[in-house]
Formats: C-alpha cells, sequence, structure tokens
C-alpha cells in the first residue's frame, strides 16, 4: 500500500526549480536591484580599467585613444627600468616608505587609545559629545583641511605664527608650509586630527561586543581599571586590531586608512618642500597628467599595487600563524 503511495506522488519537476528561483526574484526585486547596481559599478570602474595595465607594458599615445591599449607596440619592462634609472627614484621611494610607515605607527594606535579612552567614559552625554565632534573632520574633504592648515600654520599671516611672535617664542616666522623639515610632521599630524574618530567607530563598536560578565568577573577578582583595559577589553578587541592592521598594511603605500598620502602630498606639496613631499602617487600624476606619458605613469602605479599586494599576503600570513586572526 505505501509502495502505491509513493508511486502516485509526482516527483519534482526540473522546471520547478528555475520557477522558484524566478518567483524569488520577482518577490525582492528591490534588494536584487540594489545588489545588481553595486555589480554593475563595481565592474565597471574597477574591472574594466584593469585592461589599462596593459599600457605599462606597451608603447602608449593617448591620441590612439581606447584601441591603442590593444593595438600599440610592445615594449616590455621599458618604463620600469627607466623608472628605476630615475635620478628622483631614491628620494621618490624613500619619501613614500616614509611618510607612510610614520603614518602608520603614529595614526593607527591613536584611535586605539581613543576607543579605550571613551569607553571609561560614565557620564553619556559627554560620551557622545566628544564622539560626534572627533569622528566630524573625516567627512571634510582634503581641500578644506588644507584651507585650515593654511590659515593656521601660512608665515607672517598664520595664526600660529602670529601668537609665537606675540609672546616673543619665535623671532621671524616658521616656515611650517615651505621647510622640508616640516613637512611629514605636519602630514602626520593632520592625518591624525582628520582620521582618529573615524576609525574609533570601529574600536568602540569591538570594545562594546565584549562580554560585561568577564569585566564583572575580574572585578571581583581584585582587578583595577588598567588590569580590566590589559586583560579584557584589548584580548576582546585583537581580531579587529588585527584585520584593520592588515588592511592599513595593504593600503601603505597609498596611505589608505591612515589618510591620502596622495591629496597631501599634492595640496600640501609644494617646490619649497618637494624635497621631501615628492612621492610616488605624485609623481605619477604630473608624469601622467603634465607631461602626457601615460605608459611611464601605469607602470609606477602597477609597481605600487603589486607591493599594497604583497604587503597584505604577507600581513595576513603572520597574523594568522601569529595571532589565529586574519582577514582571509
Amino acid at each position: 500500500m505505501s509502495a502505491e503511495i509513493k508511486r502516485s506522488v509526482p516527483a519534482p519537476s526540473q522546471a520547478a526549480a528555475p520557477k522558484t528561483l524566478w518567483r524569488r526574484l520577482r518577490r525582492e526585486k528591490y534588494p536584487q536591484a540594489f545588489v545588481w547596481i553595486g555589480i554593475v559599478l563595481l565592474f565597471v570602474f574597477h574591472f574594466l580599467p584593469l585592461f589599462g595595465i596593459l599600457m605599462a607594458f606597451k608603447n602608449y599615445s593617448v591620441t590612439d585613444g581606447i584601441r591603442g591599449i590593444f593595438t600599440s607596440p610592445w615594449v616590455g619592462m621599458k618604463y620600469f627600468q627607466e623608472f628605476y634609472n630615475d635620478y628622483q627614484f631614491q628620494s621618490i621611494v624613500r619619501n613614500t616608505l616614509a611618510l607612510s610607515l610614520l603614518k602608520l605607527v603614529f595614526t593607527f594606535p591613536v584611535p586605539i587609545l581613543f576607543a579605550l579612552m571613551l569607553n571609561e567614559l560614565r557620564v553619556q552625554w559627554f560620551k557622545r559629545v566628544v564622539q560626534t565632534v572627533s569622528y566630524l573632520p573625516h567627512f571634510i574633504s582634503w581641500v578644506v583641511v588644507y584651507g585650515l592648515v593654511v590659515v593656521f600654520l601660512s608665515g607672517e599671516s598664520g595664526m600660529v605664527n602670529q601668537f609665537l611672535m606675540a609672546v616673543n617664542l619665535i623671532d621671524e616666522p616658521i616656515g611650517f608650509l615651505t621647510s622640508p623639515n616640516h613637512f611629514w610632521g605636519l602630514a602626520v599630524g593632520s592625518a591624525i586630527w582628520k582620521e582618529m574618530g573615524w576609525w574609533t567607530i570601529i574600536f568602540l563598536a569591538a570594545v562594546s561586543g565584549i562580554n560585561p560578565s568577564l569585566y564583572e568577573a575580574a572585578e571581583i577578582d581584585g582587578a583595577g581599571r588598567l588590569s580590566r583595559i590589559w586583560h579584557v577589553t584589548l584580548p576582546g578587541i585583537k581580531g579587529t586590531v588585527v584585520v584593520v592592521l592588515i588592511l592599513a598594511l595593504g593600503s601603505l603605500l597609498g596611505g589608505g586608512l591612515v589618510g591620502s598620502n596622495f591629496e597631501q602630498a599634492f595640496l600640501l606639496g609644494n617646490s619649497l618642500n618637494a624635497e621631501k613631499s615628492e612621492i610616488l602617487q605624485t609623481y605619477a600624476f604630473r608624469m601622467g597628467l603634465a607631461q602626457g606619458r601615460y605608459s611611464f605613469a601605469t607602470a609606477i602605479d602597477l609597481i605600487q599595487s603589486v607591493i599594497s599586494i604583497m604587503l597584505i599576503l604577507a600581513s595576513n600570513y603572520i597574523a594568522k600563524k601569529t595571532t589565529q586572526s586574519s582577514l582571509f
């Protein structure tokens, strides 16, 4: 009897699955529309431009148009060798690495420390005000930041120089914007001011996800505030710190998570401080757009991209082996 019942039940049609999928897509048409818009934008602005990498290995001329990317004659590693033999090569690489490492060392720990300080505040309204004020500079463009820097740090008209001269601490204005010796400090300081509050949000969210019972247990065991931070809070946000550090190392040469090197160097740099402000991005920008050497500029950018990928893979591998936390 049971066998007859089983035979009477119709087998599921193979066409039922596509119909069910189509119904689900129609039912979720608005979320699907947002997803496909994102996919299209990702493809158009991130994957299609990858064909432009070919220019680094070809003698490309802008008069050839898009077709020239594929039809221009191959020159192999000519432009990579040309950049290596450039008289500015050593200073440009030195400036790029020094500026990126300084910003990573001094800018990356600040949001972590700031998040720990905010987490210890007990007055909630004051905590919200401080957090809001700290992350607002993130939404200010670097052009506006440059304008503020000029107002405060320019020569005789700058507010800082005027104040220092008024109290007789200096006899003549300090060239914050013109001296090469001040550029790295200026870039690091402005990056901290602009991005500190924004990255604090991520670490503060990680701190809020720690189980409160761990703090209660530590307090019962006699742990003080600093001891609870060291033994409970920091281990609790270790995974978040590792992931953000990997991303920061991957974008090290470009600034990325710790402030844009290009925008800072392009806006704050000038002919007087070019000794310390000329970096890979600004050099490639000038070679490409100012002199029309698109193949040469593409080769420089490709070198930077390859190094960034290597840094991501290396930092992820080291983090996975040492802390058991990684990006992938």
